[in-house]
């Protein structure tokens, strides 16, 4: 088995080997060097150019004693060497000074043995405390290391579930104003459509009274002022439906990144719990050459920054807007509840004048009526009067015809004549006179009919200009939407 070293045990790396010809090694030596930790291969950084090889082998001699053992395997004892008693014929080997040389060379290579043992020992075992508390450290510094991880992680995901819970409170309340301003949207309609009508059955009014009076003027700028509110109603409608949006996408991402947060939180502060002793450790060979990171320290805080930066900026946004809303609310209201109070007052103004011309025609018409009566009995009488004319008339001018049958002489012309014929003229000139004036009273007469029948006519049409104005149109106008209703509550 081979085992790294290091530098301090460069000087034991290689033991010398036992002569063959001395007593061999002990193998119980050799075998307490065996390694009992797993081999690691070290990384490229550890295996530097200036470090000597460490590596070596344990040997160990076992003792044999062929002469003795081998070659006498197989031999008869009649074969066997004859014993020869006499030592004196045997060939000497060694010298007692090689004895003792070998001896003291054995001795001191076991002592230089044990004491290099000793030393690799206590370099081993004071490698083994450095290497065991350096581990420990570096240990320690990346437990705390991750705990300022997660507590970093903790920081910011704080901060993005405030953000993130002021993000959906701002949304829920732009939505609930948005409904209230489509609901106040809506309310316009209604009193559009009155307007519009009342515009409407004003052009059936008949004759002079078609006249385009403050009332008209009042339910045109009625019309402009509603379709105005909703003009900016709907601009306001669309910017808060493209909020929403950008209040949405920048929720979104911060609900990314809050999970991503949650996820990278759960995962560091396991490996903050981890320990020697944890269940689920285990190599991963060459998992220290991966790197999957996309983001350095800075990079990793001003991305979390950045989300929050636009979502407290699409908020700041969204609460201006809300603020517009609100006013556009408040005036609109204003606006249309002025208007709308203008108009009334100008048909009240416009109902009180044509009562008033009714109430006028009605009197002239009464006042016609009496005088055509009148007329006419005037009528009757002159007709009357030239009736009575005819019979004085007869006798005047029978008298004269009778008169000019007197004989000669006898057809004076007397006083009597004279008075006769004054009288035929007189009453004729007065039948002439009543004449005329009965043609001046029929005159007359057709006069007061034409101003009776243009007074009737006047008078239909002044009712049916207050049966449009009092009964359809303020008919109509009694029920203006409230203010709660303008402003989207209701």
């Amino acid at each position: 088995m081979e085992l790294v070293g290091s530098p301090l045990m460069t000087m034991y790396a290689h033991p010398r080997s036992t002569p063959t010809k001395f007593l061999p090694a002990i193998s119980t030596m050799a075998s307490s060097y065996k390694n009992r930790i797993p081999y690691y291969s070290l990384p490229h950084s550890f295996s530097l150019p200036w470090m000597p090889s460490a590596y070596y082998k344990a040997a160990a001699i076992n003792p044999t004693l062929a002469p003795f053992s081998q070659g006498s395997q197989g031999l008869t004892p009649s074969k066997m060497l004859p014993f020869v008693p006499n030592r004196t014929t045997l060939f000497t080997r060694y010298t007692p000074d090689d004895w003792y040389k070998s001896n003291l060379t054995n001795y001191k290579e076991s002592e230089t043995s044990r004491h290099n043992a000793e030393r690799l020992r206590v370099d081993t075992t004071r490698m083994i405390q450095d290497k065991y508390q350096q581990t420990k450290k570096t240990q320690v510094e990346s437990t705390k290391n991750l705990g300022e991880r997660v507590n970093d992680i903790e920081f910011w995901k704080s901060e993005l579930c405030h953000e993130l819970d002021e993000m959906i409170g701002e949304t829920n309340v732009l939505t609930d104003v948005k409904k209230r301003l489509e609901r106040a949207l809506a309310e316009t309609e209604a009193p559009l459509q009155v307007a519009q009508e009342c515009l409407l059955h004003r052009e059936k009014r008949m004759g002079i009274d078609l006249v385009h009076d403050d009332v008209e003027k009042q339910l045109f700028t009625e019309v402009d002022v509603i379709r105005s509110c909703q003009e900016r109603m709907q601009r306001y409608l669309d910017q808060a439906k493209a909020q929403l949006v950008s209040n949405r996408a920048a929720q979104h991402e911060l609900e990314r990144d809050l999970a991503n947060k949650q996820a990278a939180l759960r995962i560091d502060d396991k490996c903050h719990h981890l320990r020697n002793t944890s269940d689920g450790i285990g190599y991963y060979r060459g998992v220290e050459r991966v790197d999957a990171t996309i983001s350095v320290p800075e990079s990793w805080a001003k991305f979390t920054d950045n989300n929050i930066l636009l979502s407290q900026s699409e908020r700041a946004a969204s609460a201006k807007l809300r603020d517009n809303i609100e006013n556009l609310l408040l005036v609109t209201a204003n606006e249309m509840w002025h208007q709308f109070n203008v108009v009334n007052v100008a048909f009240t103004n416009r109902i009180a004048e044509t009562a008033d011309a009714k109430s006028k025609i009605q009197t002239h018409l009464a006042k016609t009526l009496q005088e055509i009566f009148q007329i006419e009995m005037n009528i009757e009488a002159i007709r009357k009067a030239i009736r009575d004319k005819g019979p004085p008339l007869k006798v005047a001018q029978t008298r004269l015809d009778e008169r000019t049958r007197r004989p000669n002489m006898e057809l004076c012309r007397d006083t009597a004549q004279l008075r006769l014929v004054n009288e035929v003229y007189e009453i004729d000139e007065t039948i002439q006179s009543l004449q005329q004036r009965l043609r001046d009273a029929e005159d007359t007469l057709q006069t007061l009919v034409r101003a009776k029948s243009v007074l009737e006519h006047d008078l239909a049409v002044k009712a049916n200009s207050l049966f449009i104005d009092q009964e359809k149109c303020m008919g109509m106008r009694k029920n203006f939407p409230s203010t709660a209703r303008l402003v989207g509550y209701v």
